[in-house]
């Protein structure tokens, strides 16, 4: 549930308490606790991706950085192919990379990372 529908919920429920708690004093602290619902959630929400930022941070080097390398070759080998060879194309004959390799790696690593990403929500993910 998203943090601003809580707090826009916060106001009508607290007018409901008033019909149904007759304590004063009860009614307060329910009051208060609802208020705090949406700042004590987002707070767990920031907690939970600390700890996800952990346990990605942790391996060897290969480990952490070998999606970044092939994604950052991926989109070169793209901006080169889509950008850089067709205008240098006009005044030099420049090679062009070969596409039936490039495009199937950088569409699979982005297939794969929305399948890891679904995985680490749902608690699944292997490491």
């Amino acid at each position: 549930m998203g943090i601003g529908i809580v707090k826009d919920l916060v106001g009508p429920v607290a007018g409901i308490l008033d019909k149904f708690v007759e304590d004063k004093d009860q009614r307060a602290q329910l009051a208060h606790e609802i208020a705090t619902m949406a700042d004590n959630h987002a707070q767990e929400l920031s907690l939970a991706q600390i700890e996800l930022a952990k346990v990605e941070a942790g391996g060897n080097w290969l480990q952490r950085s070998w999606r970044p390398m092939i994604g950052h070759i991926c989109w070169i080998g793209l901006a080169y192919n889509v950008v850089v060879s067709p205008f240098l194309g006009i005044w030099l004959p420049v090679p062009e990379i070969q596409s039936d390799l490039l495009y199937p790696v950088l569409l699979g690593m982005l297939g794969m990372s929305g399948i890891r990403g679904y995985e680490k929500v749902k608690g699944k993910a292997g490491g």
